[in-house]
């Protein structure tokens, strides 16, 4: 796994327990998903990814497309 995967999945991941957070618990879980959706929307024109830097830092190979 790269680092571009395995940022998607984290995101992924953080979208679906918003989600069930919000069935199970709270709406305001639903802050959660706004936030994983501005942190993606801002990287993708700043290239700062904080999930990024902490993967890189544990060891996730980077580089390469994600869409291969």
């Amino acid at each position: 796994m790269n680092l571009d995967r395995a940022v998607m999945a984290f995101a992924g991941v953080m979208i679906l327990i918003s989600v069930a957070l919000v069935y199970f618990v709270s709406p305001w879980w639903l802050l959660l998903t706004a936030f994983v959706g501005l942190n993606l929307f801002q990287a993708s024109f700043t290239g700062f990814c904080p999930a990024a830097m902490l993967f890189k830092k544990l060891g996730i190979a980077g580089g390469g497309s994600a869409f291969k």
